[in-house]
């Protein structure tokens, strides 16, 4: 299967429906605790991705970058084996038929966006970009699989996915984007502003592209390379949090004004992000609309087997 045919046609979101998520009486009550045990399991899972290949190789970047790999790979498994049990299928949202083709087109279009607001930032004279320089990528290509592997999983597998179960499309769309911004209020130089940024212009548009889908490789590949593409081609701040080794390295210029420039928390907060990112969501919402997708695919007649063909 194709990408542009992965997108055709209108048969709605397979997002569950049988087992614990089985049509009757408080299904939505029963989704939204599903997904509160998924989220706190998986953010575990995340924790680990992100410390403990630090711990175990302190300053081997090729290992560090393996083990975190190991680690997501290993809570995809999870993640699978969970949704079997508890909702009689293999989850879709994981197909590896077209795993790898949807990654590239994210990642493509993940660099390309994130390149795109720093040149918007450049051209409006609120950044100075100097370099390159000789630097190692290690650091950010683990920061870039640990986030576009496991915050994916997170944010539109689990939170995404099991909201619309509960409450539909528009509430899920809306709740899991917010919760998104909020959780990087944790992050360095975070305010509310960079949060309602976040929110709006990567918590839709990374959501559209599962929409879209039904998949979440096309919103790993963009958030891994947009992360990536800030961190260590650009030598942004990625999310507030400071980047050690770079190709450029991009600053705001004095004086420039935070709320166009992003400030402190980097150019996911900036006015350029905000435009590029949130024009990109409505693209590809609409386009996930139009396909049928913001309606969960027809409940499996009673007694049909519980089976999903992870195509």
């Amino acid at each position: 299967m194709s990408f542009s045919e992965a997108v055709a046609g209108s048969t709605g979101l397979e997002i569950g429906s049988r087992r614990f998520l089985h049509p009757g009486p408080l299904r939505w009550l029963r989704a939204l605790g599903w997904g509160l045990v998924l989220f706190f399991v998986f953010t575990l899972v995340d924790a680990a991705g992100m410390i403990a290949p630090e711990k175990l190789f302190k300053g081997q970047g090729p290992l560090i970058a393996l083990s975190t790999l190991a680690i997501c790979v290993a809570g995809y498994g999870l993640y699978a084996g969970a949704v079997r049990l508890a909702e009689g299928r293999w989850p879709s949202e994981l197909a590896l038929r077209t795993a790898l083709p949807e990654l590239a087109a994210g990642m493509g279009a993940g660099a390309v966006m994130l390149t795109v607001i720093v040149g918007l930032l450049i051209g409006f004279g609120l950044y100075d970009v100097t370099g390159p320089r000789v630097s190692s990528a290690w650091d950010m290509v683990s920061v870039g699989i640990v986030s576009g592997f496991m915050e994916e999983l997170i944010f539109r597998a689990i939170v995404l996915r099991l909201l619309m179960r509960a409450f539909g499309a528009w509430p899920a769309l809306t709740l899991s984007a917010a919760l998104f911004g909020v959780m990087h209020l944790a992050n360095p130089n975070a305010t509310p502003m960079a949060a309602i940024a976040i929110a709006v212009e990567a918590g839709l548009m990374l959501a559209s592209f599962y929409l879209l889908t039904g998949r979440i490789w096309v919103s790993v590949g963009a958030h891994a390379a947009w992360n990536f593409t800030q961190g260590w081609i650009w030598g942004a701040r990625v999310s507030g949090l400071e980047v050690k080794e770079s190709l450029f390295l991009s600053t705001p210029k004095a004086g420039a004004p935070e709320w166009l420039s992003g400030g402190a928390f980097g150019p996911e907060a900036s006015v350029p992000a905000m435009v590029v990112g949130t024009g990109v969501a409505i693209v590809v919402l609409y386009w996930a609309w139009k396909k049928g997708n913001f309606k969960a695919a027809p409940d499996a007649p009673k007694g049909e087997a519980s089976e999903v063909q992870a195509v």
